[in-house]
């Protein structure tokens, strides 16, 4: 094994996890005066899980991916409730909000001013994130996404002070997510595993985190969409999710990622659905520049005979669609007019695209997403 450029690995300090691990939650945080709790409408149902004591305030109005508004709110919510915990209890904005809150809430700096990699002062609120969902890993990882609506773009925040101080993955709260939500979060932790696997950036540690998160998506995602209260196909994606998080740290996602934030700033598909409508063009364009790689992934999710009989991406796209994916960007509201902005905006992310194994041109971008129309 040759480690041919040093990493850093984050990883949260405790990682629970099972059927009704969210209840340990509360024994963890017995010392905890004031809580502070980030969800959805949705998600906050689950608070009573956490079997809490003292003071706990929960803030539930953030809707689909946050935006700077949404953002603001929820930091002005915790600095009236002064609390030692931030614990976020949903899916990836969800998580990725409560990082951003329990690192800033009692400081002075803003959005602009943790932008980047590596900007935030610091941290002295423990933070617990609680998935309730398996895609985007956000648990595991170090970076913060947060869109604004006004530059159609997104801010992304990277930090190891963003980590949590306990993980929460119990398969029970994702029992009542709908199979099409399933599907297209479960093709999104697919995709962080894929994307760091194939990076130029690849590094033979992450590689190993990445194959077990494809292996688990091959053998669990169809289990899951087909009976959501699968609880051991519940529990290999919410771990297929995590490791798909750490990969994220140290590597980061490339051009599948890259092509898919336009359609979430721009066209407000959700982030799952938005990677899953990619996945298999990328993987089929990259395929010329890493063929090995490559030959593992269709190998792990089963798809190595329908491959070399109809071609990899007619395969992997298969495999999305048959998994209840409506893959066509026409039928997710966009126009062919809007393809060029999808196309330049996607070209423009530079932090992802320069990871990408294989050079892609702008036009090729356009190609990509005219295919998927």
């Amino acid at each position: 094994m040759t480690l041919s450029h040093a990493i850093s690995l984050h990883q949260p300090r405790r990682l629970d996890i099972g059927a009704n691990s969210t209840a340990r939650v509360g024994g963890w945080a017995r010392d905890a005066a004031s809580i502070f709790i980030l969800a959805t409408p949705q998600t906050a149902a689950f608070a009573e899980r956490l079997c809490l004591r003292g003071k706990v305030t929960v803030f539930s109005d953030i809707l689909g991916e946050p935006d700077i508004v949404t953002f603001e709110a929820a930091l002005q919510a915790a600095r009236a409730a002064k609390p030692d915990l931030v614990i976020g209890l949903g899916g990836g904005s969800v998580m990725d909000v409560a990082k951003l809150v329990a690192a800033m809430w009692n400081g002075a700096q803003t959005l602009g001013d943790v932008a980047g990699p590596n900007r935030v002062a610091g941290r002295s609120t423990r933070l617990v994130q609680v998935a309730t969902t398996a895609g985007t890993g956000s648990e595991a990882g170090i970076r913060a996404l947060i869109t604004d609506r006004d530059k159609g773009t997104k801010v992304a925040v990277e930090s190891p002070y963003l980590i949590a101080d306990l993980a929460v993955l119990d398969p029970t709260l994702t029992y009542s997510v709908p199979p099409a939500v399933t599907a297209a979060t479960g093709i999104d932790a697919l995709a962080h595993c894929v994307e760091a696997f194939t990076n130029k950036n690849a590094h033979p540690v992450i590689d190993g985190f990445a194959r077990m998160g494809i292996a688990l998506v091959g053998t669990y995602l169809a289990r899951a969409v087909r009976d959501g209260q699968d609880t051991e196909a519940r529990e290999g994606m919410m771990l297929a999710s995590f490791y798909g998080g750490i990969c994220l740290g140290p590597v980061n996602t490339a051009a599948g990622h890259a092509l898919a934030y336009p359609l979430g700033t721009l066209l407000h598909l959700p982030h799952g659905l938005a990677n899953a409508i990619i996945f298999p063009h990328v993987l089929a364009f990259n395929e010329s520049a890493v063929p090995s790689k490559t030959a593992e992934v269709i190998d792990a999710l089963g798809l190595a005979p329908r491959a070399e009989e109809e071609g990899l991406y007619k395969a992997a796209h298969a495999f999305c669609a048959e998994l209840g994916v409506e893959m066509r960007l026409s039928q997710n509201g966009a126009s062919k007019a809007q393809l060029p902005r999808f196309a330049r905006d996607a070209h423009a992310i530079r932090r992802l695209m320069d990871n990408n194994p294989r050079d892609m041109t702008e036009d090729e971008v356009e190609a990509i997403y005219r295919a998927a129309f």
